[in-house]
């Protein structure tokens, strides 16, 4: 593995945080678009305004969007390197509140189908490739072991994937890794109260008291989205057991490091189908792959990874 972390940047949490307030953000031009869904919801689209011929589709981690530092990193790449990268906003992520009771969640791959339907609708090809980040990772190797060889893509990249659900909500209730918990928490507490003071929730629930992702997940996620609770939600979607049969050509970058979870958390070999290459760094953080000489010279890897994956023939 050839990422050698910033010498300033060493520890997982360094190498996470640094560029969510350090990392320079590129000025984007993009075109929004409402995309309505079947069952009368809708899903906002960011459109990059390059003329490439290649889409790459987009999707962001939990709780994050068009502002997330990596998004904006990634899809500033992608249009140097002469690709259309385009956004997915989850439902509800993209600045206004979703219609529905229900959300989004680790393991919804029925709204990345349609959208890469519409994407095909709209541009006459299927999206050349999927980058996804966290979460995002995760619903992209869930639908792309799912779909088997009736993937329309030709690649796809998925980065800082929690491959165990179980194990992501266990490791944010450790040591510094709970700041990342609070954060994350505290923001879907505050989506969840908005928006069920503007429509009736199904739920009985405070809100307030639910101090893991465990109980999140097992009084808000689960029910809203069919689950039996926190453990059939994450046994049903944890993308681990979906990549023996993912037969897009699939580049996964993940540190074993990321403070979202376990070092165990990463697949073994024996688990990945021919079609998969797993880039496990010893460093990296959450999101990370921050390296170079000094602060005013930083260098992504993980960016660099992806762009040389999609360009390979």
């Amino acid at each position: 593995m050839d990422f050698k972390p910033a010498w300033w940047l060493r520890s997982p949490h360094l190498q996470t945080l640094w560029p969510v307030f350090f990392k320079k953000r590129y000025q984007l031009k993009v075109v929004n678009e409402q995309v309505e869904l079947v069952d009368g919801d809708f899903i906002d689209l960011c459109w990059s305004q390059s003329n490439a011929d290649k889409t790459i589709l987009v999707l962001h981690g939990l709780e994050g969007g068009i502002d997330s530092h990596y998004v904006n990193g990634i899809m500033y790449r992608l249009q140097q390197a002469n690709y259309k990268p385009v956004l997915m906003h989850f439902r509800g992520c993209s600045g206004r509140l979703n219609r529905l009771a229900r959300a989004y969640h680790s393991g919804e791959t029925g709204d990345l189908a349609f959208i890469v339907e519409h994407i095909k609708q709209q541009t006459g090809h299927y999206p050349y490739a999927v980058v996804a980040y966290s979460l995002g990772a995760n619903v992209l190797l869930k639908w792309l072991g799912e779909t088997a060889e009736n993937n329309p893509l030709s690649k796809a990249v998925a980065v800082s994937v929690p491959f165990r659900l179980h194990d992501a909500a266990k490791r944010l209730q450790l040591g510094v890794s709970k700041i990342y918990r609070e954060h994350l928490l505290t923001s879907l507490r505050k989506t969840y109260v908005k928006k069920f003071s503007v429509i009736q929730s199904p739920l009985t629930v405070d809100v307030k008291q639910l101090k893991s992702f465990w109980d999140y997940d097992d009084r808000i996620t689960a029910p809203l989205h069919g689950f039996r609770g926190a453990k059939h939600y994450y046994d049903s979607c944890s993308s681990r057991q979906f990549l023996r049969t993912i037969s897009v050509p699939t580049r996964i970058i993940h540190a074993a490091d990321d403070p979202f979870m376990f070092k165990s958390t990463a697949p073994e070999k024996n688990e990945l189908s021919s079609s998969v290459e797993l880039l496990l760094a010893e460093n990296g953080g959450h999101v990370g792959f921050v390296s170079g000489r000094n602060p005013f010279k930083v260098e992504y890897w993980c960016e660099d990874k992806i762009i040389e994956f999609l360009s390979l023939k």
